[in-house]
């Protein structure tokens, strides 16, 4: 564990985080909308000082409820930016240059963009009470789930995708993802786009292999034998399954999103839970968002995880602590009726936030807690900012 800081501990602890938070993300804003980091020359030079599809829609979800009348016009600003740069197709960027006014797609894709842009949509419309966002931008998401749509398999009414085109953008899930078919099925839910329980029933049989029954397709039933005969069972969904592939690494924030989207329910939800708190994702800090990192001697290992020097064993998405998925771990302990596990897991998040002094830093080291990434993570405070209710978390429930 890092060394103690000078800050308040329990409550006042997480109050002050809490009123960081909201100041972190008025500092943040931009004229195009919420930028994914603080101001700086490593920012700049890895264009953080941008509007990001994921990270742009995943603080609208905290600035929404953050009571600061500011952050909630904020939050639509940048959902505005990313719809004026959709591509023909539909796809959402990555993100938008906010210097250039060029948007950015990724080398070979970034699938969840879309996802995210369109759950916010939904998200601040929902918080109103109507549906003015959705009618001003029918078109953009009227293009956007044909983007997706286009990309679900016809049997198995899941999306594909390639390898390092999600939030995890240098690791090998590939196929069928678990992170993006969560928020796929809740994107279905919640704009009434067809087969959504099929989304559901063929991601159980998938990502779930060890407790798959049912008719499914012929060709799911193949890559469900082969993952069965083959995969550890954690207790956890699997967070990708490909032609003789998958992976049993243990996927915390995909697994989190199947509680929080409803791919998992009810004492299945709880058990994953269960599995996930059993596994330590959340000691000293939450959460490290691999169970176990794929090893360079996996046959899972790519050549490109060790681009910037990240994706080493316990770093980056490969088993770093990334406290914005943390906020996200607390509301759905409290989703399951975890309600003192999330008290303890809501405060040992003000304290990664508040390592660093105040850093807000974009992920730890899994193993030592060493500082790394941005400075001044703007999701970092708006899922704390989720976190900090008590009130349904607000990707859940349906229409």
């Amino acid at each position: 564990m890092n060394p103690a800081f000078d800050a308040p501990s329990g409550e006042g602890l997480v109050a002050e985080c809490r009123d960081r938070a909201v100041r972190l993300l008025r500092d943040n804003l931009s004229e195009e909308g919420i930028l994914a980091a603080s101001a700086g020359d490593k920012a700049q030079s890895r264009n953080y000082l941008s509007v990001f599809g994921r990270d742009a829609a995943v603080c609208a979800l905290g600035m929404m409820v953050s009571g600061d009348p500011v952050l909630r016009a904020g939050a639509e600003t940048g959902l505005v930016t990313l719809a004026a740069h959709q591509a023909p197709n539909g796809q959402i960027p990555k993100f938008v240059h906010c210097e250039l006014k060029e948007p950015d797609f990724w080398y070979v894709g970034c699938i969840d963009a879309t996802l995210w842009w369109l759950i916010a949509i939904d998200a601040l419309d929902a918080h109103e009470g109507g549906r003015r966002l959705a009618g001003r931008f029918a078109a953009q998401v009227a293009l956007a789930t044909r983007w997706l749509l286009a990309q679900e398999h016809q049997h198995f009414f899941l999306l594909q995708q390639n390898e390092a085109s999600d939030w995890a953008d240098i690791m090998p899930r590939s196929g069928f993802v678990l992170y993006t078919n969560a928020l796929w099925y809740l994107v279905k839910r919640r704009y009434g786009l067809p087969g959504a329980e099929a989304t559901r029933e063929y991601a159980n049989h998938l990502f779930r292999p060890f407790e798959a029954s049912g008719t499914a397709h012929r060709r799911a039933r193949l890559l469900a034998d082969h993952a069965r005969a083959h995969a550890r069972d954690r207790g956890l969904f699997l967070s990708f399954v490909n032609f003789t592939a998958f992976g049993d690494e243990g996927d915390v924030f995909g697994n989190i999103l199947a509680v929080l989207c409803g791919l998992a329910r009810g004492d299945e939800a709880r058990r994953v839970m269960l599995a996930l708190l059993r596994a330590g994702v959340d000691d000293p800090y939450p959460v490290r968002v691999t169970c176990e990192p794929i090893a360079q001697e996996d046959p899972l290992w790519r050549p490109y995880m060790e681009r910037h020097s990240q994706n080493f064993a316990w770093q980056y998405h490969n088993g770093g602590t990334w406290p914005f998925v943390g906020g996200l771990w607390v509301a759905a302990l409290r989703q399951v009726g975890e309600t003192e596990a999330a008290q303890v897991a809501l405060a040992r998040l003000a304290r990664a936030n508040a390592l660093g002094d105040w850093a807000f830093c974009e992920w730890l080291h899994g193993r030592t807690s060493a500082l790394e990434g941005m400075r001044g993570q703007s999701w970092n405070a708006a899922t704390f900012l989720l976190a900090c209710r008590e009130e349904p978390f607000p990707l859940s429930g349906h229409p």
